[in-house]
């Protein structure tokens, strides 16, 4: 197995990782590449296991996957239990899990505004509590939030106003929590992706919507999953301890800021 991390066996936590064509499943092949044992969280029992066990056999690390909501705290606490118990330490978080809705403001409701929050913003929050008190106990840690381009440019790709909230949410949350835990050799980031053709964009975009929003990105294309998972992996690796605090933009040149 080649790997470009140091030799502390560590294991990366990838949330939301189920989906075939996600961004998750991209980012935790790409982390088994760097050296990290996989341990995947998902709603999605069996989703999560094919995962890992794609993973394991393409890059020789072990893979774990386990079932779980991340808006229960009990059901997260149980999920990083059973990581400590079978992987090493924890040394990576990935804050992928997350849904989006293309609903207007004014139609949206009280309960499907906390239902994006509470995946977006609560899960990331519980599964970060649980893992971030080892991380700075131990001296290392990478922990990498999901955003979206729609936080910075106020929506216009697919999300309503309630997702690109939530993202908004996710950068004060990396930014606030970088500075607590940057002299506990943690590093706190986010990546903020444009038009990724994923699973939960697939047949939901008007073909002729998604041409125009294409011929507006410099590049002339959607993003790939890769795109955004070899950007994670980046930040996922000991060599980029100095970099914490920091929102990568991963969309093509489409909002440059």
């Amino acid at each position: 197995m080649t790997t470009t991390t140091d030799s502390t066996p560590r294991t990366a936590i990838v949330t939301g990782a189920g989906s075939p064509r996600g961004i998750g499943r991209a980012t935790a092949l790409a982390l088994a590449a760097d050296g990290y044992h996989i341990a995947v969280l998902d709603v999605d029992k069996e989703a999560a296991e094919d995962t890992a066990r794609e993973v394991a056999e393409a890059h020789g690390v072990q893979g774990l996957g386990l079932a779980a909501d991340v808006t229960d705290p009990d059901a997260v606490n149980a999920a990083v239990e059973a990581v400590e118990a079978a992987l090493p330490p924890v040394g990576a978080l990935v804050n992928n899990a997350g849904i989006t809705s293309p609903t207007r403001f004014l139609d949206v409701s009280a309960e499907e505004w906390d239902r994006i929050f509470d995946v977006n913003v609560r899960g990331s929050f519980l599964v970060t509590r649980r893992v971030a008190p080892g991380m700075a106990q131990r001296g290392f840690g990478r922990i990498i939030h999901l955003s979206s381009v729609s936080a910075e440019r106020g929506g216009g790709v697919f999300g309503g106003v309630a997702y690109s909230a939530a993202k908004a949410a996710l950068l004060g949350f990396s930014r606030a929590l970088a500075r607590e835990l940057g002299p506990s050799g943690v590093t706190v980031n986010s990546v903020a992706p444009g038009l990724i053709d994923t699973d939960i964009t697939a047949g939901k975009l008007d073909p002729a919507r998604k041409a125009a929003m294409i011929e507006d990105i410099p590049m002339r294309r959607a993003g790939s999953v890769t795109d955004v998972a070899d950007v994670i992996a980046f930040l996922a690796r000991p060599a980029s301890g100095y970099l914490t605090g920091v929102t990568y933009d991963i969309n093509g040149g489409s909002h440059i800021h």
